[in-house]
């Protein structure tokens, strides 16, 4: 056989496998399609936004529509998990179920910190989707998208990719419990709160949040979902308790850079460096000292600060935990009784910075309660040090609401942003001085 008849040979042969072989990689994603778009609904909101300005048509407030996806969890129960912000503020909510019925929903519950909400419908014909377990999810594994991007008119829309990356966190805020799944599969605004399945139609994730370039709303390839066992493990909260109850150390903690892991004597760079322990918290009781380096939880490997957050929280308030740090260079394991997670506006209220800090303030938290109403949270400057690099730009009683890019809540916030930054950088800090917003931009001295 002669070169050319060979490569003729061997091109029929390939056609006659190739399109039973497409067909079938195909099918899989039309069988995740039948099994999971009837447990996917579109979910429209109303809301009230407060004017502060005489609406001659509507003197009192205005009304928006917010549009989002949702995924039927309990059928019996009529319960559907779907992301916080779709339904937030809302005073009216509708679900579009796959055959087009319209029924009203109740909200049960909400968590803001893991941006999930709980929803209840009246019974009746519902589908459920077919649970999986998300901790078995691998990189490069196939996953697919269903929801309502852009509007009713889209909704039920199929889209699919591949798990990107596990464990990411810092997406949204730092201040939430983030330990999301990347992929990209095509999402927009409109899926947030939908599915993410398998190729076994197993529900994996719940899509809530998109990386942009900056200038566009729009999907560039990076989505990011709620993996199914932590909406899981909130979501039983939710519907026992009303809320999501968190174990909690007690300490203020982050990351370990090279430096750090150096002066430490550490073998390798992963864990938590804990750089203040709170008062008769869980952690001062149980033994943990400031420069520890939390390394394990329960044996399982601490990579950063948001992983370690996420695995106390992951605990409930009284579970035993053991905590593995590094102390002077050899492991000590600490037998912890987990607390219960104060509320984020008063984790820290009798925490105040002892010394000038390395912009040369001092700070609290609001106390205020007016202004907290009037303009959300930050920290208020009580002291600036002479000569410090915050001294010709920054006023006691300033209040700090902004550092970077990232808003501030408390101290806790403003802790853990100015910990990324070194002496030469230079800050920007949006701050309020009487109440009125302004940026100030200076180099750390």
């Amino acid at each position: 056989m002669n070169f050319k008849k060979y490569i003729v040979f061997i091109m029929s042969i390939v056609s006659i496998y190739a399109i039973p072989t497409t067909q079938g990689f195909s099918n899989a994603f039309i069988e995740v399609a039948k099994i999971g778009n009837p447990s996917v609904v579109s979910i429209v909101s109303k809301k009230v936004i407060d004017s502060n300005y005489h609406n001659f048509f509507s003197p009192n407030d205005s009304r928006s529509s917010a549009m989002g996806s949702g995924v039927i969890i309990n059928k019996d129960e009529g319960f559907i998990i779907t992301n916080n912000h779709v339904i937030d503020n809302s005073d009216n909510i509708k679900v579009i179920l796959f055959n087009k019925r319209e029924i009203d929903a109740t909200i049960v519950a909400t968590d803001p910190l893991s941006d999930l909400a709980v929803l209840k419908v009246l019974k009746g014909e519902l589908s459920e989707a077919k649970l999986g377990n998300s901790d078995r999810l691998q990189v490069g594994e196939w996953v697919v998208a269903i929801g309502s991007p852009f509007g009713l008119h889209l909704n039920h829309t199929v889209t699919a990719g591949i798990v990107s990356a596990t464990g990411r966190s810092s997406v949204v805020s730092r201040n939430n419990f983030e330990d999301f799944i990347q992929h990209d599969a095509a999402i927009n605004p409109g899926n947030s709160g939908g599915a993410l399945f398998n190729l076994d139609g197993e529900l994996v994730g719940i899509n809530t949040a998109i990386a942009t370039d900056g200038f566009s709303r729009g999907n560039a390839g990076v989505g990011f979902a709620i993996p199914i066992n932590m909406v899981l493990r909130v979501m039983e909260d939710l519907i026992s308790d009303g809320k999501v109850n968190r174990g909690w150390l007690g300490v203020q903690i982050q990351d370990l850079d090279e430096s750090m892991a150096t002066a430490l004597k550490l073998d390798e760079r992963y864990g938590a460096i804990i750089s203040h322990v709170i008062k008769n918290s869980p952690a001062e009781e149980g033994g943990i000292q400031s420069q520890d380096v939390i390394i394990e939880v329960d044996g399982s490997k601490v990579i950063d600060s948001a992983n370690l957050k996420n695995l106390i929280s992951g605990g409930r308030p009284k579970d035993k935990t053991t905590i593995t740090v590094v102390r002077n260079g050899k492991k000590t394991s600490l037998e912890i009784t987990l607390g219960t997670r104060p509320n984020e506006s008063d984790l820290s209220l009798d925490y105040q910075l002892d010394e000038f800090d390395l912009l040369g303030l001092k700070v609290e938290n609001i106390k205020n309660s007016e202004l907290r109403k009037k303009y959300y949270d930050g920290v208020n400057i009580i002291n600036i040090e002479k000569g410090s690099s915050a001294y010709n730009d920054i006023n006691i009683g300033d209040i700090i609401i902004e550092m970077g890019q990232y808003k501030i809540k408390n101290i806790n916030d403003y802790k853990s942003e100015l910990d990324n930054y070194k002496r030469g950088d230079t800050i920007m800090l949006r701050i309020l001085r009487n109440e009125n917003p302004l940026y100030v931009a200076f180099e750390i001295k």
